[in-house]
């Protein structure tokens, strides 16, 4: 069993781990090697941790069948670099405070931190819950090999933290998505007689009402579920009236639905051929008066709803998202995170910990 390691050790240790994270590429469905990383760094400090294929797992020493389970999860694969960047993305240098590079805001900075605060608590005794780490991969793709496939390994949770830069804030609620091919059908014919039935028209019906319907219920921390199309192709020369009309639609939805609801109420009211690509990846919430919520707001952060999507849409029980980073920053060229919003998030995430545990 390892000594308790101090949080200005931690703090030290993360920056580092992180450095060797960026130096590492880890482009989703490639997160071989950060995984060795991670797996690495937990075994040489006496923690023991396994693999479900480029997820790594890993509990706190004293387990007790008899305790309810808290996950903390957050990602080490990462999109492929900007064409943007000015640096390289793999150097992870630091200049004036900030640490460039790319996965270093989403989520790197998250994830080892968060792999801090497991390490502090690690060999705890008396804990109120287990802890189960998961440094998840495939986030960015929604990958089916990812938190999915570990989550399927691990003993049951009650809730998880996960891991993403909301500048230390709470994430109470986080918008769902699903993505519909729709195929309106027509007649074809020739453009200079009154002949077919232009399903470019049939479309452009669909189109509107996309464009204008308002759900009945609107969620407090999201809003409204929110449709836009964002793909049209039809027609194949300019004399012949199109039969058939292809195009998508991006739907961000929310806490108050289903994405199977939404979906039902889609293809009630529309004529097109409508097929989603997914329905898997639904909204989340958590009460507001849940332990880990009601923590975070006695030290004083704020809640709020996320319109962006994350490893929580794949997590069958309540997550709170909370991490260092401003998600204005992720994907974006020269990415980066300020070293001092890692280290303090090392100690806000033992100080939330301490307030369950």
């Amino acid at each position: 069993m390892s000594k308790q390691p101090t949080v200005d050790q931690l703090q030290e240790e993360c920056i580092t781990l992180l450095q060797e994270l960026i130096r590492t590429p880890s482009i989703s469905r490639e997160e071989e090697q950060t995984a060795c990383v991670i797996e690495h760094y937990l075994t040489r400090k006496g923690i023991s941790c396994e693999r479900v294929g480029n997820n790594v797992i890993a509990y706190n020493f004293f387990f007790d069948s008899e305790n309810p389970t808290l996950l903390l999860n957050s990602h080490h694969d990462t999109v492929k670099a900007n064409p943007g960047y000015t640096r390289d993305p793999f150097d992870a240098e630091i200049v004036d405070g900030k640490l460039y590079g790319l996965g270093s805001n989403d989520a790197g900075g998250c994830l080892v931190s968060l792999i801090a605060a497991f390490c502090y608590y690690y060999t705890k005794p008396d804990l109120a819950y287990n802890i189960c780490l998961i440094a998840s991969a495939e986030e960015e793709i929604s990958g089916k090999n990812g938190i999915e496939a570990a989550y399927a390994k691990i003993c049951a949770c009650e809730f998880a933290i996960v891991g993403e830069p909301t500048q230390l804030d709470l994430a109470v609620a986080e918008k769902g998505l699903m993505v519909l091919d729709c195929v309106a059908h027509g007649e074809s014919g020739h453009a200079a007689r009154e002949e077919g039935i232009n399903a470019i028209y049939q479309a452009i019906e669909d189109i509107n009402w996309f464009r204008s319907y308002q759900f009945p219920k609107e969620s407090a921390y999201l809003g409204p579920v929110k449709m836009s199309v964002t793909m049209v192709n039809s027609g194949s020369q300019h004399n012949v009236v199109p039969a058939e009309c292809r195009y998508v639609v991006d739907v961000r939805t929310t806490d108050v639905y289903s994405n199977v609801e939404v979906l039902d109420i889609i293809r009630s009211e529309v004529k097109s051929e409508v097929t989603p690509r997914s329905t898997r990846l639904n909204s989340s919430t958590i009460a507001m008066d849940h332990p880990i919520v009601k923590a975070g707001v006695k030290l004083g952060k704020k809640t709020y709803g996320s319109p962006t999507m994350s490893d929580q849409a794949l997590l069958p029980i309540p997550s709170l998202k909370i991490g260092p980073g401003h998600s204005a920053r992720s994907h974006s060229a020269d990415e980066f995170i300020y070293v001092a919003e890692v280290q303090d998030a090392v100690l806000f995430y033992i100080e939330l910990l301490k307030e369950i545990l």
